[in-house]
């Protein structure tokens, strides 16, 4: 593994606190048995099975999997339609008027929408699209801002049978191009712009650069978000006004009824060739999957609840756990377009205490920034309606799961630290806060009917406590089904490294109680701030710069986002090594790929550490980043490059 995993697990085993969940959570919990996991191992068909039958199907499948490894294919015959699950069914049942979206933009502009209100406007929605000749199969990029009507939208491309795509709205015109591009969309769904810590961002000026090239795009349906927002100028010839088009659309639109196994929705995630990967998800399996887990996981009340994930849902996260599990389970949720800090540190707990959020599920790097901005901030908000936290998109260090039980959660709210994939779909390793004795930086244990492995370098079990390789061994029914227009890739990234199992890429720990510890990307991929970046792809970006020559890019320890970016920058002749150089090349990756991806630093350096075979060593230039001792350099075709390197670094740090 890339990581030295003695070390890293060494420190977080000496975490040893552990926090039964309070008597008074598991009387009233979903789930309060621990015999759940033994019901889902006996059969675990037959518990996804019982899983899927709380939906609306329009008819029932025949046969629950197909696995021939590494192919899956659950509920077939099955039919249903994904937006139905998450509107009508509810809608139907008397529940019109319960709140779905309690809804606040950064300028503190406020809307309700119900249940009612969102199938009404799903259905406008679905009822442009099909004017614009939008039909199954289809494939519909979106490029939108955290707005009711991102998720409206999302609904309604399912409701027709078009495949969505999200891009979220702070990836460049560059990223948006290779992915309009890569699934051939015919429609790009926008809006003008939206706010970000007191600024508009011109989202339609994005949006207009991508599509230089982009000959399937035949439309652009625009948004207009208001409060302030007048970015977009005159409309292109491919451009038509959502209040035009959307706005007078009848308030009813049959839904489609779909296979199980139709694609849903292609959301593109960093693969370690630099060239993303668009993962398709399918209506009847990542239905049940999200469905189950937001139940379970959450433990959702819908008739008491009101839930916010603080996630985008340009990413996996808000797909699953802001649209289809939360709004399968019709639950009540808070959507905030903005920053946690603007106009101040405390707008996520006024936020709280405003909406008496109950479930509050966030990243690790955001509560490392809440710790950072000072304990005063939770401590003026009355957050006494808390009564489960949740974390996702990295694995959390034990001092701030304690602060963030101890500060947001009085100390009385079990902590769900969840672990899953944009490829899983779903949460595949978590506490149940019902049952689930909860250790500060562990993700306790899989979900029941996952199974989940530590292998060897050589592909051979580890029993008990120990460390390796986490895999997966059984299939699962939110699972990606492939990866967009190369199948192939498919086979190769996530099972060709153990026969028979799925390698998500991560290395793990399991403790004597069996609890798993994540520790991170073994490959090269990075995760900032809860989102994974390619190496390759921010070296691409940086030798796309007219000044470099080569570069490397490795991922460093950062206090709040978890990995940062440090690229290693080998400059064209001509070109000297100046601080405002410097600036231009971190620039230019932002400009090329989006912000998440600047670097933090870049070292200029004449030579990069390379075996004789010409391969970068970027497990040395970790070494030098995180200050430790080099490790073996005796494959290297100049070991006297490693001693400039270091006394650059060191300076730069300086």
């Amino acid at each position: 593994m890339s990581q030295d995993p003695a070390k890293t697990i060494h420190t977080l085993l000496e975490e040893k606190r552990s926090f039964p969940p309070p008597p008074e959570f598991t009387a009233q919990a979903n789930a309060s048995d621990p015999g759940i996991y033994d019901l889902a191992e006996r059969d675990f068909e037959a518990w996804w099975a019982g899983w899927a039958e709380k939906l609306d199907w329009d008819r029932k499948w025949d046969r629950v999997l197909e696995w021939d490894p590494p192919r899956a294919k659950w509920f077939l015959g099955g039919r249903l339609n994904a937006s139905v699950q998450c509107l009508d069914r509810h809608v139907a049942a008397g529940r019109g008027d319960r709140v779905a979206f309690h809804f606040e933009g950064e300028p503190g502009d406020t809307r309700t929408l119900t249940y009612a209100d969102m199938l009404a406007g799903v259905c406008r929605v679905a009822n442009g699209l099909k004017a614009l000749g939008i039909g199954k199969g289809d494939r519909v990029t979106l490029y939108m801002p955290m707005v009711p009507e991102l998720a409206m939208t999302v609904l309604a491309c399912a409701r027709i049978g078009a495949i969505f795509s999200v891009v979220f709205a702070g990836f460049s015109a560059v990223s948006l191009r290779d992915r309009i591009q890569d699934q051939g969309a015919r429609l790009v769904v926008t809006a003008d712009g939206c706010w970000r810590r007191g600024k508009v961002l011109d989202l339609k000026a994005v949006v207009d650069e991508a599509l230089r090239g982009c000959d399937t795009v035949e439309k652009v349906l625009v948004w207009r978000r208001g409060e302030g927002v007048t970015t977009a100028g005159p409309g292109g010839p491919k451009d038509v006004e959502w209040s035009e088009l959307v706005d007078p659309q009848p308030a009813e639109c049959p839904p489609e009824s779909m296979d199980a196994e139709d694609v849903l929705f292609i959301l593109y995630t960093s693969g370690t060739t630099g060239k993303p990967k668009g993962i398709y998800h399918t209506h009847g399996g990542y239905l049940t999957g999200t469905y189950a887990t937001s139940n379970l996981v959450f433990d959702l009340k819908p008739d008491r609840d009101v839930f916010w994930c603080t996630a985008d849902i340009g990413w996996i996260t808000g797909h699953s756990y802001i649209v289809f599990g939360p709004m399968a389970n019709g639950v009540t949720q808070v959507m905030y377009e903005g920053a946690p800090n603007h106009p101040a540190p405390d707008r996520f707990w006024e936020l709280v205490e405003k909406y008496r959020v109950s479930v509050f599920y966030t990243a690790p790097t955001a509560i490392r920034a809440f710790m950072k901005w000072g304990d005063e901030h939770p401590a003026r908000h009355d957050l006494s309606s808390l009564r489960l936290l949740g974390t996702v998109g990295e694995p959390i260090n034990p001092e701030a799961w304690v602060w963030y039980h101890e500060r947001i959660g009085g100390g009385r709210c079990p902590i769900v630290d969840t672990w899953w994939q944009t490829e899983t779909g779903m949460i595949m390793i978590t506490p149940l806060p019902g049952i689930t004795a909860t250790v500060p930086g562990s993700a306790t244990r899989p979900f029941p009917g996952v199974q989940a492995r530590l292998f060897d370098d050589r592909g051979r079990e580890v029993e008990g406590a120990g460390g390796g390789y986490l895999v997966l061994t059984r299939p699962w029914p939110a699972m990606l089904r492939g990866i967009w227009g190369d199948e192939a890739r498919y086979e190769a990234t996530y099972w060709s490294r153990f026969d028979g199992a799925y390698f998500p890429g991560d290395g793990a720990k399991r403790d004597a109680e069996g609890n798993y510890w994540i520790l991170g990307r073994v490959d090269d991929v990075m995760n900032v701030s809860g989102h994974r970046l390619s190496t390759m792809e921010i070296e691409s970006a940086l030798v796309d710069h007219h000044a470099v020559a080569e570069a490397a890019v490795i991922g460093v320890h950062h206090e709040l986002k978890g990995q940062a970016p440090v690229g290693f920058v080998i400059l064209r002749s001509g070109f000297e090594p100046t601080p405002e150089l410097n600036e231009e090349i971190r620039n230019h990756v932002a400009e090329l790929i989006g912000g998440l991806a600047r670097p933090e630093k870049v070292i200029f350096t004449p030579e990069l550490p390379k075996t004789r075979s010409g391969k970068i060593m970027r497990r040395l230039l970790r070494d030098v980043a995180e200050g430790k001792a080099l490790g073996d350099t005796t494959t290297l075709a100049d070991p006297g490059v490693l001693a400039g390197l270091k006394a650059e670094y060191e300076t730069k740090e300086g």
